[in-house]
């Protein structure tokens, strides 16, 4: 058992669980709206058990079809199935048991949830496998975070309202924008292993220029959202302060300069979607 509970650790430390950050406040976001304020707790719970979930599979999953590609560049040789800390067989398992929490959670909320989860998980597990075959594999990874808020909606709501799906777009916008810039890092690798990518194929000034158009699209699909949902001052204040946020995670870094990166994308994304939802959850508790 000991054995078991290190490599689940190994695991969770792979995939970054704490990541699932960047989704889940505009998930909350949603969800709070749907409700016009804090839904009953069982739904809230299970809403959150099936974002980390779903997030859980998605990224083992991409660790296990990339293992190969993985071992083979200098940045993710140190990951956990190339460098032997686990196999490629126990990274399935979780990700199969991942897979199975998700569809449990979906069918504690409710049936269209549970009918549209199959969906969900064919965006989750064959963004993938984009990058062999597209330079447009950014826009797949942020639909896979884009869905968050109108899946929360739905959960909610068990129906879908086409006003959510603007945050869909921003999220999506947002995601697509910052995984440019982290495929840049791996602008050489890609053309040497054959992989597709925006900076591989277009450059890094394009992609870093294809990345601020994308992060331009959210705060212009993240203000018609405000105006669709009639925010207040406190919401509008919130599409602001991710305003100054990427403008501040595009200053860390440059094409010619990306000392720090992790740093644009780890630490801001998981701010700039914290705030968000802060602000939006403020402005309703001010409507009350």
């Amino acid at each position: 058992m000991a054995g078991i509970f290190a490599k689940i650790g190994i695991t969770l430390e792979m995939i970054k669980w704490e990541h699932s950050i960047f989704a889940l406040p505009f998930a909350l976001t949603a969800m709070l709206l749907a409700a016009r304020g804090l839904p009953g707790w069982r739904t809230a719970a299970w809403i959150a058990v099936a974002m980390v979930a779903a997030r859980s599979a998605a990224m083992a999953f991409n660790r296990w079809a990339d293992a190969d590609l993985d071992a083979a560049n200098p940045r993710t040789i140190g990951r956990a199935i190339p460098a032997g800390l686990l196999s490629r067989a126990f990274v399935l398992g979780f990700t199969c048991v991942a897979v199975l929490v998700f569809l449990v959670a979906a069918g504690e909320l409710n049936r269209l949830t549970l009918e549209l989860a199959p969906v969900v998980l064919l965006v989750l597990l064959g963004y993938s496998y984009l990058k062999r075959f597209t330079r447009w594999s950014h826009l797949g990874l942020g639909l896979a975070l884009g869905l968050a808020p109108s899946a929360a909606w739905i959960a909610v709501r068990g129906s879908l309202d086409a006003r959510i799906v603007v945050l869909t777009a921003a999220v999506t916008m947002w995601a697509a924008g910052f995984d440019v810039l982290y495929a840049c890092q791996d602008y050489e690798h890609d053309r040497i292993a054959g992989l597709r990518s925006l900076p591989q194929s277009a450059g890094l000034k394009a992609a870093f220029w294809a990345a601020r158009l994308g992060h331009l699209a959210m705060l212009g699909l993240l203000a018609w959202f405000a105006r669709l949902f009639a925010f207040g001052v406190a919401g509008w204040l919130g599409v602001g302060a991710v305003a100054l946020l990427l403008a501040y995670e595009h200053a860390l870094v440059s094409p010619r300069d990306l000392r720090r990166l992790n740093a644009a994308f780890f630490t801001m994304n998981g701010v700039i979607a914290m705030v968000f939802f802060a602000f939006v959850a403020a402005d309703l508790w001010m409507r009350r």
